[in-house]
């Protein structure tokens, strides 16, 4: 007997758990959802492993999961391997024809395969791509400004076109691709190295996503640091807008992108903290939710 009533009481709060996930599950059901790895996320096995478990429940849910990366620390690893100085200028890596295909090399070759290898021990469900691939990303040479002076940092593009064809064709296979940051050239025959907040923005607004997640290794943004570590939870694009010139280099490529995403037909963009196991799944069914949201201006959208 004493079994039966263990069991009971260990099994409701599972089944509580699931049926407040059920009105979520029933909004976001063939959405897609663009998200963001980086960070944190990428360099812990744990957090790595909850991510991919993240991922396959959101397409089992009946949602279209899209995963962009970048990989950083992983570059900046490679290069100095093979004894390649890390430059940076604006707050971008110099992308020397060398360092580029290192870099082509890690995201492609290493990043992408081992998130996809994770996806893929729940099933035959992830496809790897580059920006290379189908056109999916095309780019120009991007040469920032300092002190007004155009400054040249090698093979680091510029985003002008995004070709969703690929990705809809394997969304509407039931696969989950996972694209790597690297554009084609749009006038030289080079790829290039594109920000991975920026063509996860450009991704999500181009392929009419539902929601952009970026994941970062912050809480959210914060409403006025360094004096305080309160989270905003939630503010409109021109709200954003007003506080971009104020955050620090590394945030702004990411709020950026929530920005870019939500004026251009993206209901939600959310920068979330990948440092907490499931963040995504919290995000997206719970009423907690974590991180920051951007919404578009009008509030007439509805809500996430």
């Amino acid at each position: 007997m004493s079994n039966g009533t263990t069991r009971k009481h260990t099994a409701l709060p599972k089944a509580r758990i699931l049926v407040e996930a059920l009105p979520w599950l029933t909004r976001h059901h063939g959405k897609t959802v663009v998200i963001k790895f980086g960070g944190n996320a990428m360099v812990d096995e744990e957090l790595k492993a909850a991510f991919a478990q993240d991922v396959v429940f959101l397409h089992h849910a009946g949602l279209k999961p899209v995963v962009v990366h970048g990989g950083g620390p992983q570059i900046s690893a490679a290069l100095d391997r093979h004894g390649i100085v890390s430059e940076f200028k604006a707050g971008l890596r110099v992308t020397t024809e060398d360092a580029m295909d290192v870099v082509r090399m890690v995201l492609a070759g290493q990043v992408q395969r081992e998130l996809v290898g994770l996806l893929n021990q729940h099933g035959p469900l992830a496809v790897g791509l580059t920006g290379e691939d189908a056109h999916t990303i095309t780019a120009t040479k991007h040469q920032p400004r300092i002190d007004g002076e155009p400054v040249d940092i090698g093979r680091v593009g510029e985003i002008t076109a995004i070709d969703t064809g690929a990705i809809e064709a394997l969304l509407a296979d039931g696969r989950i691709p996972v694209v790597s940051s690297i554009a084609r050239s749009q006038d030289d025959g080079h790829v290039y190295n594109v920000n991975a907040d920026t063509a996860a923005a450009a991704l999500a607004a181009a392929l009419g996503a539902e929601t952009l997640m970026v994941l970062t290794d912050v809480e959210g943004l914060y409403e006025d640091w360094p004096d305080s570590d309160e989270v905003i939870s939630r503010l409109t694009a021109s709200e954003l807008e007003k506080l971009l010139p104020e955050l620090s280099s590394g945030m702004v490529p990411k709020m950026e992108g929530c920005l870019h995403a939500v004026r251009n037909g993206v209901h939600t963009a959310r920068v979330i903290d990948g440092r907490v196991q499931h963040s995504i799944l919290l995000e997206i069914f719970t009423d907690e939710g974590i991180g920051t949201m951007v919404v578009p201006d009008e509030s007439d959208q509805g809500e996430s």
